[in-house]
């Protein structure tokens, strides 16, 4: 971690206080996303109540939530959020508890991003960091330092389970860099639904030939003349699949796919959202792992 965050997690830890502490005396850590929530979960084992406010298939642009839910928000002994714009139903109430004083750790704070490259996010952080998991170890970190300052946890319990996950993540990591060393080089090109793989084109060197709808977030909208620039994008880098994400809708994935008048692949990844149970993407390292698999399976 850079000195600037780790001074930023110092303070947050020293604001830490217990005004959020659950029914059975344990802190509250109140988090926006399911892929954070199960990060926060492995970190901080039975030490905490874990409160997850993104339902499983969800999307993470759009989700709202309850008034009891932003209450508890607002109650919380720590808040975890993604930041760099993600959560877009969802900010006001994180800017609400923050105004409120409840101790916030905001991932994107704590890793190294990117911009994005092209598209109506152009110039923007990227918020999609967690497809590369050697930047979640950073945010690994930063919780370990936020949830040890909270009252009543046991910091030599939380410091092992923090060592043990980053070795998982470690090992997910190395696991994706040897699947995708199958890919040939002229074939690492990817079509998304939405500009989504950003860092782990930079780590795992994939071309981002495009997306069918041209920004970060789902909540936008092509028009023909993107479809138009896509399709030629396909064609001529000879794309053998398209991926689209398991919780958003890929009609206008088929359409493209069939637009572009070759035999393009229509591949479903978990990329924004874990699953329910049965669903194939149920915790943040099988999504990994799944994804990697598919990738290189409609690569090769």
């Amino acid at each position: 971690m850079r000195p600037a965050q780790l001074v930023a997690v110092a303070v947050l830890v020293g604001s830490l206080s217990a005004c959020g502490s659950g029914d059975d005396g344990r802190p509250v850590v109140v988090v926006s996303t399911n892929i954070l929530g199960d990060v926060v979960e492995e970190v901080v084992g039975d030490q905490a109540q874990v409160v997850t406010l993104m339902r499983p298939d969800a999307d993470p642009h759009s989700f709202e939530i309850s008034a009891q839910e932003a209450a508890r928000l607002r109650a919380a002994d720590l808040v975890v959020s993604n930041g760099l714009g993600l959560e877009e139903g969802l900010q006001q109430h994180l800017d609400a508890a923050a105004e409120e004083g409840v101790p916030g750790l905001v991932a994107g704070d704590v890793v190294e991003t990117l911009d994005h490259a092209d598209g109506d996010a152009a110039g923007r952080p990227d918020p999609h960091f967690w497809t590369d998991p050697a930047r979640m170890v950073a945010v690994v970190d930063a919780l370990e330092v936020a949830l040890v300052g909270l009252d009543g946890v046991d910091a030599d319990v939380v410091r092992e389970q923090a060592d043990a996950y980053r070795a998982e993540l470690t090992a997910v990591d190395e696991e994706m860099t040897q699947a995708f060393g199958a890919i040939p080089a002229e074939r690492r090109a990817l079509v998304t639904n939405h500009h989504v793989f950003g860092y782990l084109a930079e780590r795992h060197d994939f071309e981002v030939v495009g997306a069918v709808i041209p920004g970060g977030t789902t909540l936008a909208a092509p028009s023909a003349s993107d479809l138009a620039d896509l399709v030629a994008a396909v064609e001529d880098n000879g794309v053998r699949a398209i991926f689209a994400e398991s919780s958003s809708p890929d009609r206008l994935v088929q359409a493209l796919a069939q637009e572009a008048g070759v035999e393009v692949e229509v591949v479903e990844l978990h990329t924004e959202s874990l699953t329910g149970p049965g669903g194939g993407a149920e915790d943040y390292l099988t999504m990994l792992r799944v994804n990697a698999e598919r990738i290189t399976a409609g690569l090769t």
